[in-house]
Parts: C-alpha cells; sequence; structure tokens
C-alpha cells in the first residue's frame, strides 16, 4: 500500500472502521466532530474592545522599545491594509504607516476575556483543549445530539463572542483537529469553514503550499 493510501485511509477514519469489522459484533466508532476556534487578531481586538476609537485607526499592540522589545504583537484590520506584519519591529512597522497607533500589551485583560470565551465554549461541550491563550480545540462528537450539526454549533459560538464579548472568531469544523484547525484558518476574522469527510480532498489537496 503507497504512503498516500496510507494517509487517506487514517484521515477518513478507514484505520477505525478496519479494526473494528475485525471485532465481531463491534459497533462502528461514531464520526468525530471538531471545531478548531482562533481569537482573531487577539491582542488587537480586546484593546478595540476597551477603547472603540482604535477600530477607526490603524494600531498595533506592541512592546516596550526601550526595554528591545519594540515588536508588533497584534495588529487591526486596518493595519493590516498597509502590510504590517506580527512580530515585525515597530520601526519597520512605522515605516510602513507613520500615522500607526501603539499601545502597549495588558495581558491580565486578554486572560479575563480568552477566560470569557472558554466558558461560552463550555456551554456545548466540557471537551476543551486549549492551545495557547487565543486558540481551542473542541471535541463536539458528543454534543451534536444536543445542539445541531458542527457547523450550526460553530455559527453559535461565534455569534455569541461577539456579541457577548466584543471579539471575533474564526472557526474551522472537521472530523480530525488537523483539518478543523485548517478550517479556522480559511476564512477569517469573523467566519466559519468547514472540511466534511467527503469533499476534503477538493477543498484541502487544491490549497497552495
Amino acid at each position: 500500500m503507497k504512503i498516500e493510501q496510507i494517509f487517506e485511509k487514517f484521515l477518513t477514519g478507514d484505520r477505525c472502521r478496519w479494526y473494528d469489522s475485525r471485532r465481531k459484533g463491534a459497533a462502528r466508532m461514531p464520526d468525530r466532530t471538531y471545531l478548531a476556534i482562533d481569537l482573531k487578531s487577539f491582542y488587537a481586538s480586546v484593546e478595540c474592545r476597551y477603547d472603540p476609537r482604535l477600530r477607526e485607526v490603524p494600531m498595533a499592540v506592541g512592546g516596550s522599545e526601550e526595554n528591545r522589545h519594540g515588536i508588533v504583537l497584534a495588529k487591526n484590520e486596518l493595519a493590516k491594509q498597509f502590510g504590517i506584519k506580527t512580530a515585525e519591529t515597530l520601526w519597520q512597522a512605522r515605516q510602513k504607516c507613520p500615522e500607526l497607533v501603539v499601545v502597549p500589551p495588558h495581558y491580565e485583560r486578554y486572560y479575563e476575556v480568552s477566560r470569557a470565551a472558554r466558558a461560552i465554549y463550555a456551554r456545548y461541550t466540557d471537551r476543551i483543549e486549549p492551545f495557547g491563550i487565543d486558540e481551542c480545540w473542541l471535541d463536539m462528537t458528543g454534543s451534536t445530539l444536543l445542539f445541531g450539526s458542527g457547523r450550526e454549533i460553530a455559527e453559535r459560538l461565534r455569534r455569541e463572542v461577539r456579541e457577548e464579548l466584543g471579539v471575533t472568531i474564526s472557526v474551522g469544523v472537521s472530523f480530525n483537529k488537523v483539518f478543523a484547525k485548517l478550517g479556522s484558518d480559511l476564512k477569517k476574522p469573523d467566519a466559519v469553514s468547514e472540511i466534511p469527510p467527503d469533499r476534503f480532498r477538493e477543498i484541502v489537496w487544491g490549497l497552495s503550499a
């Protein structure tokens, strides 16, 4: 068997179905549903939440230039239009956008909003796997009978986070965590993308490297 076939069987769950078929009377494993949630431009979004005026100007959250930590930690959508990138120096960012507004990070605010977001996720599942302060995987396999399909849950989460916390999320929905994470990067900053088992080849294989 070629490595591509092995990889595809693993991703589509054929490996699990084959294993179950070898056991007499074994029930087929249920299709899994994962959500990958990314709080987009998180630091910048939180700063705009506390000071809405920042939504109207190109802004970035930046470290201390005096302490040699003067890099862009996050930026809003207007700053992105100038080509400003995370992790570049503030000096470089100002060359691209002289009007850039730079605010210092307020980590206590970020932790507060992150905890509040996870409390919203917990309304739908207790299987939450954090990946940093702004990302989580949610296993919704046991929740779909109560709350609807993975996409329906994702849309509800997107709306509730935006309305209750004033920040946006992008959500990927898929049958494994890898494709769910990939889906969360397909559309930004306030969107849901789904990669279902019957379309993953069409969606994933066509993406540029």
